[in-house]
């Protein structure tokens, strides 16, 4: 961003919270390097899908924490 608070590349996108915790994953695994200087394509189905599987467990995890949370509606 610019001094205004403007982006300076308009090619730059926001990463959704699923591909920060993505990318978080893919450092905790130590293939973030290989994302980076290769780009996702260059996973094994076994490495894409034991991060899908790592962000689909904690997805679910963090859903049950948060409904322990909240009142039920009744």
């Amino acid at each position: 961003m610019d001094k205004d608070g403007k982006e300076k590349n308009s090619k730059e996108k926001k990463l959704s919270a699923n591909d920060i915790l993505k990318y978080e994953i893919a450092n905790e695994l130590g293939l973030l390097d290989k994302v980076k200087e290769t780009g996702w394509k260059s996973l094994t189905a076994k490495e894409s899908g034991r991060i899908g599987g790592i962000m689909t467990k904690r997805k679910r995890d963090q859903r049950a924490a948060t409904e322990s949370q909240s009142p039920e509606l009744n």
